[in-house]
């Protein structure tokens, strides 16, 4: 409908949805009145003052949330990998038929939550896999469960007696034997973290013997110990790297890294190993639930 249509053509008639009134009509209505009922005729004999909801809704999904599932998909299927350019705002924008700000929000969630990076004057990019630690599992779930093929390389498996701490944290006296596993773990060929794990030599001297460069320690300790893992205390903070961890992780020597303690339990309430885990802080997130 055209505007002159609409407003009333000189000597025409008004035309309010499939309504025509003589351009001379008087109406007996209050002016308030006229003016409301004429909006609502403006809204109905225009459908698409409501198109935006229904761009912005497509199966109950908001747009911003329909491109970041569809770029998730790309990136769990492997056709997007790290580093690889992700569409910029304005292609995803004409991809799904959105505005140039729905696709800089979906963007922006995504780079929120560490699946993509991006870089004035660059673009954006798929961001290196990070670790998240929200659940009390071995290294190598942790990296399957991020979908990240996960490898270990064996620095040092050795059974010590001059580690009274670390006795002490496992409740042991403190000249007692331990078994001392130092791993450097990667994901893909890349360095992630360094972890040394102490565990009673007593108990477990026959760890020595066993392929920890290829087998999770957890596996092996509920298989072939029957140990049942319970639960863990936990202490993280921040440190720097010293020369021996740097040169594993190939990082600068002080540079930040995310350090855990871990005292393991068994189901039995007792302490069955103690792991220091040196973490990449590139490379991991730690993730905090509280509730009030």
């Amino acid at each position: 409908m055209s505007v002159a249509r609409l407003a009333g053509a000189k000597g025409g008639a008004l035309e309010f949805g499939n309504q025509q009134f003589p351009a001379n009509t008087k109406s007996h209505l209050k002016p308030s009145t006229v003016l409301c009922w004429r909006a609502r005729a403006l809204c109905s004999m225009f459908p698409f003052v409501e198109a935006p909801a229904a761009q912005i809704r497509n199966g109950g999904l908001p747009a911003y949330k329909r491109i970041q599932d569809a770029i998730v998909k790309r990136l769990e299927s492997g056709q997007l990998k790290p580093g690889d350019v992700v569409d910029s705002e304005r292609e995803l924008a004409r991809i799904h038929g959105v505005s140039l700000m729905t696709a800089r929000h979906a963007l922006a969630g995504l780079e929120r939550e560490g699946m993509v990076v991006r870089r004035r004057g660059a673009g954006t990019f798929v961001a290196p896999p990070k670790i998240h630690f929200n659940k009390l599992m071995s290294y190598t779930e942790q990296m399957a469960g991020r979908g990240l093929a996960v490898s270990s390389k064996l620095i040092s498996l050795t059974v010590v007696d001059s580690e009274p701490e670390v006795a002490a944290r496992l409740a042991l006296p403190s000249t007692s034997r331990l078994v001392k596993v130092e791993r450097l773990r990667l994901g893909g060929e890349e360095p992630f973290a360094v972890e040394t794990c102490y565990l009673s030599a007593q108990e477990f001297g026959e760890l020595t013997r066993s392929r920890l460069d290829r087998v999770s320690l957890f596996s092996i300790l509920e298989n072939d110990y029957e140990l049942q893992i319970a639960h863990a205390d936990e202490e993280i903070d921040a440190t720097t790297a010293d020369p021996h961890t740097a040169r594993l992780l190939g990082i600068s020597v002080g540079a930040p890294v995310l350090r855990i303690r871990q005292a393991i339990y068994s189901t039995k309430g007792k302490p069955a190993l103690y792991v220091l885990g040196l973490y990449r802080s590139d490379r991991h997130t730690l993730l905090i639930r509280r509730f009030r």
